[in-house]
C-alpha cells in the first residue's frame, strides 16, 4: 500500500429497484415482497432526475448513474487514478417500519453489494448496511460481514427515530469497535421525524440543506452522551456533511462546556479535542470559500491534518470536471486528504481483502 493512489471514501451505487434484491433475500422475504407488490424503496425526497444527482454523461440510457460496478470503475476510479472506493448504498432499507423487514432488506441488500459489486472490482470496499432503528438486529448484520474485510465500515443515516449518542446505539458501537470497524453516518433519513426542529419542509433544497444542521445535532449528541468516553477505540466518519461548519460547532460546544461541564463529567477533555480524535468528514460537497487563496485559512482552523478525507460523493455532482480538491489546498495537505488520511481511518484498507465464509 506504500505507493497507492487516492482512496475514495464516498461514492454511491445504484440499487436499480427491489427486484435486484430478491436473489439475496429468503424465501419467506422474496414471496412477502412478490405478494405485497413492494416495488421501490427508493424515496420520494431524492429527485434521481436531479442535475445535481448525477452528471448528464454519468447516465446510461435509463437515466440512471452508477449501476454497474464497471460503470462506477470507470467514471469515478480510473479518471482520479483511485486506488480504492468505498460503497455507500442509500437505498430505503433502513426506512421501512417493521423492524424484521428492514433487517431482512439490509442484509439482502448488502449480500448484493458484495456479489455484484465488491465480487467484480477488487478496488472496491463497502460499509454494512444496518437496520439502525433496532440496534440488536444491527448488531447481528455487523457479526454476520465483519469477517469479510472488503467490508470497512458500519452505515448509518444522519436523521432515525432517536440520537446517535443515546444509549439505545451503543451496541452496534460496541460491535464496531469489536470488529475495527469506524461509523459512518451519512446524510439522509429514515423519516420518523422533520429533518428541521421547526416542522417539515416543502420542498427538496430545505431538506438538503438541513442535512448539515442534523449532523451538528447528532455529533453534540455522540459527544455529549459520551460515545466516546465509553468507546475510546471508535472513529465515526461525518460523510456529505460539508466541513467548514466544524470549527465553528466545535468553539461553540467547547465554550458552553466549560460552563455546564458538572452536569457531564464523563466528558473530561474539551470537545474539541475529543472530536479532533475520533471524528473525521469526507471533503464532497465542499462548501468552502470560492477564492482559492483562503481555502487553506479555512483548513487551518481544523487544528488538524488527519480530519478530512478524499471524496468525490460519485455520482452526486458538487464540482466540475475531475477537480475534486479545491483550487488552493496546500500538496502536502491535499496528500494526507487522498490518502494518508483514509489509511488511517480504515484499517482494513491496509489488509488483504478476503471474503470468509458467513454464518
Amino acid at each position: 500500500m506504500a505507493a497507492i493512489g487516492p482512496i475514495d471514501c464516498d461514492v454511491h451505487p445504484t440499487c436499480p429497484s427491489i427486484t435486484a434484491l430478491l436473489p439475496y433475500m429468503d424465501d419467506m422475504w422474496r414471496e412477502t415482497v412478490i405478494r405485497r407488490g413492494i416495488d421501490d424503496l427508493t424515496t420520494i425526497s431524492y429527485p434521481a432526475t436531479n442535475p445535481l444527482s448525477a452528471r448528464a454523461d454519468w447516465r446510461d440510457q435509463t437515466g440512471r448513474a452508477a449501476t454497474s460496478a464497471a460503470t462506477l470503475g470507470a467514471q469515478a476510479l480510473d479518471p482520479f487514478g483511485s486506488s480504492h472506493a468505498i460503497l455507500n448504498c442509500l437505498y430505503g432499507t433502513q426506512a421501512v417500519f417493521s423492524e424484521d423487514m428492514a433487517a431482512a432488506f439490509c442484509r439482502a441488500l448488502n449480500g448484493w453489494i458484495a456479489a455484484e459489486w465488491l465480487g467484480r472490482d477488487p478496488r472496491l470496499r463497502a460499509s454494512i448496511v444496518v437496520p439502525m432503528l433496532n440496534a440488536e438486529l444491527a448488531v447481528e448484520e455487523i457479526n454476520h460481514w465483519a469477517h469479510d474485510t472488503r467490508f470497512v465500515q458500519v452505515l448509518l443515516l444522519a436523521n432515525g427515530e432517536v440520537s446517535l449518542g443515546r444509549r439505545a446505539m451503543w451496541p452496534i458501537y460496541a460491535a464496531a469497535e469489536r470488529h475495527g470497524l469506524p461509523v459512518g453516518v451519512h446524510a439522509g433519513s429514515t423519516y420518523r421525524h422533520p429533518i428541521t426542529p421547526v416542522g417539515w419542509p416543502s420542498y427538496f433544497t430545505e431538506d438538503y440543506v438541513n442535512q448539515t444542521p442534523a449532523m451538528q445535532s447528532q455529533l453534540t449528541s455522540m459527544v455529549t452522551e459520551g460515545v466516546f468516553a465509553r468507546f475510546p477505540n471508535l472513529t465515526v466518519v461525518l460523510m456529505e456533511s460539508g466541513v467548514t461548519w466544524l470549527p465553528a460547532w466545535e468553539w461553540r460546544l467547547t465554550k458552553f462546556w466549560k460552563g455546564v461541564r458538572s452536569e457531564i463529567p464523563w466528558v473530561a477533555d474539551p470537545p474539541g479535542s475529543i472530536v479532533r480524535d475520533h471524528v473525521r468528514l469526507t471533503l464532497q460537497p465542499f462548501d468552502g470559500p470560492p477564492d482559492s487563496a483562503t481555502v487553506m485559512r479555512v483548513m487551518d482552523h481544523f487544528r488538524s491534518d488527519d480530519m478530512i478525507l478524499f471524496s468525490t460523493d460519485y455520482p452526486h455532482w458538487q464540482f466540475e470536471g475531475l477537480e475534486a480538491i479545491p483550487a488552493g489546498m496546500d500538496p502536502g495537505l491535499a496528500q494526507k486528504i487522498m490518502a494518508d488520511n483514509p489509511l488511517r481511518t480504515y484499517s482494513r484498507l491496509n489488509q488483504t481483502a478476503r471474503q470468509e465464509p458467513v454464518a
